[in-house]
């Protein structure tokens, strides 16, 4: 079966690779020039990579990691030293470390929490346990069930202290969803707690050892195209057509310039893009349809990624780091944590500001102007001197990753939609990763899963036959349970 893909993200990708698994022919068209979606880079014009986000691994992640290996590149991804590190703003250049050893779940997380003497006083981490306790012990409905509160209103409800909020779920939040605690879903944080308290390696973390369009998209659509599918770029989606039972007859592409615009009939149709061009997209036909009034409750986050060039090094640390700076969320060197961009004698820093709301629309200098504002209470003893910045890089996505407010997991769709032939995939889609590469993963999965299911039944209803067999992949099989 012919199944075209809008979208050639890690979902749309996914998707493609566990449908030729499956024995079916996916169709993948990306508008863009680039794969990748939300982890897409390019070259500038130093032959450099400008990437759309840092982008961190962590071992919580079992359908990446399960991807990766099915395509044998599993060693590209670059482990780092079991930790959780923080800046402290009080101390300038001054970093905080939750060192985690080798002991199972949940000791190990523990273990490395009452160790850290630094950031949360022996009151504080007692009070933060006690509050912990029912998300522990009730396990993931009860997580689910707080989504009707934020954050900060959970841990004040548990009596948390405010120091556990400002220290540590600030940056968490950010780093997460790039909203600050006061905005996003209890849900969220909760769920990845849960993972690092339930899985021995949960918490730890890794960096791709190259840019991710080359290290992970093309090994995915290498298989996908050795196997008889196709993926195609600068392919925008101009319109959805439909049949008059209101299923799809075929995605319009739009033409390139003075070039006219191409129609693409499959036996199912999958949209891997965002939930905000989605909506944009949909036909007037399915506007009124309760399956997608539900995505007007949904709309993607704001996100800047800054990555700065300098002179000289600026540390030695080897790993991902939680600024806890009002401006910026999450930020590395990749110089140190990426084998590609390797250099012993400079620094490249990736860095995430989050929240971006007031900031997407801002000039890229005074972004730069801001970022290395905050980079001098990180590093006071180089910025602004002795190092000096080489080049700067601004990548803005207006709409990221789904806001993870509270209540939007009651706007979140399954992969299976209300029209028979059209299919969801990405990490706005009810899986339990939320918005995350792992999230965009599992979705193309079980989207996948879901076609392939789909087709089954339809041949098995033509035929009036039970002994029809559609291949599976072992991963397809384990994806609802993964």
């Amino acid at each position: 079966m012919r199944v075209a893909i809008a979208g050639g993200g890690l979902a749309g990708l996914a998707c493609a690779k566990y449908l030729v698994d499956a024995g079916h022919t996916p169709i993948v068209l990306e508008r863009q020039s680039v794969l990748g979606g939300l982890v897409a880079a390019w070259k500038d014009e130093d032959g450099d990579w400008v990437e759309t986000g840092l982008h961190a691994f962590f071992g919580a992640y079992p359908n990446m990691l399960q991807l990766l290996k099915e395509l044998g590149i599993e060693d590209r991804l670059q482990w780092k030293k079991h930790a959780l590190i923080f800046n402290q703003p009080s101390k300038p250049g001054v970093l905080s470390r939750f060192d985690v050893p080798d002991i199972p779940a949940p000791w190990n997380v523990i273990v490395s929490i009452l160790r850290n003497n630094d950031m949360l006083t022996w009151e504080q981490k007692i009070r933060f346990a006690i509050g912990l306790l029912p998300a522990i012990v009730r396990g993931q409905n009860y997580v689910e069930a707080m989504d009707k509160y934020t954050l900060l209103e959970w841990l004040r409800q548990q009596g948390v202290d405010e120091t556990v909020n400002t220290d540590i779920f600030i940056a968490a939040s950010k780093a997460l969803t790039f909203i600050n605690s006061d905005e996003v879903s209890a849900t969220v944080p909760l769920t990845a707690l849960n993972r690092f308290l339930r899985e021995r390696y949960g918490s730890k973390i890794a960096f791709l050892d190259g840019a991710p369009p080359q290290r992970l998209c093309q090994p995915i659509v290498d298989y996908v195209t050795e196997r008889g599918g196709t993926v195609r770029v600068n392919a925008p989606i101009k319109e959805i057509l439909l049949n008059a039972d209101g299923s799809v007859q075929q995605f319009v592409i739009r033409g390139s310039e003075g070039q006219p615009h191409e129609a693409l009939t499959a036996d199912a149709y999958v949209s891997a893009m965002s939930v905000d061009a989605l909506k944009r997209l949909l036909p007037e036909a399915w506007r009124q349809d309760p399956f997608f009034q539900k995505l007007e409750g949904l709309e993607g986050v704001e996100v800047i990624n800054v990555q700065l060039w300098f002179d000289c090094k600026l540390t030695e640390v080897d790993h991902l780091l939680f600024s806890r700076s009002p401006l910026l969320s999450v930020y590395a060197d990749m110089s140190n944590t990426c084998r590609e961009y390797a250099n012993p004698n400079q620094s490249m820093l990736e860095l995430v500001l989050a929240p971006a709301k007031d900031w997407v629309g801002r000039s890229d200098q005074d972004i730069i102007e801001a970022t290395l504002a905050e980079l001098a209470k990180l590093f006071p003893e180089q910025i602004p001197e002795p190092a000096t910045v080489l080049k700067a890089k601004v990548v803005k996505t207006p709409r990221s990753v789904y806001r993870a407010s509270p209540g939007r997991q009651a706007y979140r769709p399954s992969q299976i939609t209300s029209v028979p032939n059209f299919f969801l995939a990405g990490s706005y889609t009810y899986q339990e990763y939320l918005g995350s590469m792992e999230g965009a993963v599992l979705s193309g999965k079980l989207t996948a899963q879901a076609i392939v299911t789909a087709l089954l039944e339809a041949n098995l209803a033509d035929s009036g036959e039970f002994s029809a067999k559609v291949p599976t992949s072992p991963s397809m099989t384990n994806a609802a349970t993964a």
